[in-house]
């Protein structure tokens, strides 16, 4: 398998982030990733998708939206779309109608940062989704980078402490997002989960002195999405978007928290006797299926069916089980860093049916 490793949430100059696109692929390419998407606010930017180069390196750039209803009170329901290739920010007010529309034109819709928490100190609101009566999106954001600040900065202080040093507030994606992916999946309906920086690089000062907060290159060494597929990008432009968005389509793809340490290289995969299948597939139970995770590196395991404890390995690298009964398979790892301990990798669930 080959595996690729970007971020697909953040915004230029055209809605309310600092960069320009190239200034983005520039930092995304120091960042060593392999793709990025910016998703302005309710503006589709045409004409910028294609590979952007470092020295010997390149980044696939690409271009998708984050939509919302910007004359709703108080703001709700953000939606990312990937793959429109047109202006679908006319039909915000209606979710299903929007996600109806992306599917026409072969589009990926994700529910941007479902679980978004006010933050009074920073003067941010609750920019949770509310509109339930929805489906056939593909997935939701479930590490949300920057809205998992808002969960740890009650007073000013704070706030610019976590804004200027992020790594020291970082534990792991917001709880309730995890309950909420947990729930939605429980019954056997994919439901792809991505993690990205929301990547704005803010001005904001310290005193009368000028600053930026959560820039770019920072973020982009943090939270991403790292997808696998079977076929390698080869810089094709539209070859590498095509496996990109298949992978992701799939859920054949993780979260990894790449700060503390390289997430390159994990695995969740599941075998049985006449089938196999890695991260978003779904196999058939029958005698059972064996469950194997590969990390990087030494860390503590834990396995989840259908939201709750199936089994844990402590600081292991390895580690296999034999299931038997159907349901939604998950895992997670955690490593320390800085004094605490970290949420690391997030996979993808494998459905196992009866």
């Amino acid at each position: 398998m080959y595996e690729y490793s970007g971020n697909l949430h953040c915004h230029s100059q055209y809605s309310d982030g600092m960069g320009s696109h190239n200034a983005i692929a520039r930092a995304a390419l120091k960042a060593d990733l392999d793709f990025v998407i910016v998703t302005d606010h309710n503006v589709y930017v045409d004409g910028m998708d294609g590979y952007r180069f470092l020295g010997d390196r390149r980044i696939l750039l690409l271009t998708g939206e984050e939509i919302h209803d910007q004359g709703r009170i108080p703001q709700k329901n953000h939606m990312l779309v990937f793959e429109a290739r047109k202006e679908l920010a006319t039909l915000a007010g209606e979710p299903q109608r929007l996600i109806d529309a992306a599917a026409d034109a072969g589009a990926l819709t994700f529910l941007a940062h479902p679980i978004d928490p006010p933050a009074p100190s920073a003067d941010e609101p609750d920019l949770s989704w509310v509109s339930w009566d929805i489906t056939d999106y593909t997935g939701i954001e479930v590490w949300n980078y920057l809205s998992g600040f808002k969960a740890i900065i009650p007073t000013t202080f704070k706030k610019y402490l976590f804004a200027l040093f992020p790594h020291l507030g970082v534990l792991g994606p917001l709880p309730e997002s995890l309950a909420l992916w947990d729930r939605l999946t429980a019954g056997g309906r994919k439901v792809v989960g991505i993690g990205n920086a929301d990547a704005h690089e803010l001005p904001a000062h310290l005193g009368p002195f000028p600053i930026t907060l959560f820039k770019y290159e920072d973020v982009f060494r943090a939270v991403n999405t790292h997808i696998l597929s079977e076929e390698p990008f080869n810089g094709s432009l539209e070859h590498d978007r095509d496996v990109l968005f298949k992978s992701l389509r799939s859920g054949h793809a993780f979260i990894g928290y790449d700060r503390p340490a390289p997430t390159r290289g994990f695995r969740f995969s599941a075998a049985g006797e006449t089938q196999a299948g890695i991260m978003g597939d779904s196999l058939m139970l029958g005698d059972g299926i064996t469950l194997q995770i590969k990390l990087p590196r030494p860390a503590d395991i834990r396995l989840l069916r259908n939201g709750s404890l199936e089994s844990a390995w402590e600081q292991s690298e390895a580690a296999h089980l034999t299931v038997r009964e159907p349901g939604v398979y998950r895992c997670e790892a955690f490593i320390p860093f800085l004094g605490a301990s970290r949420t690391w990798i997030l996979s993808n669930p494998i459905y196992i049916t009866a």
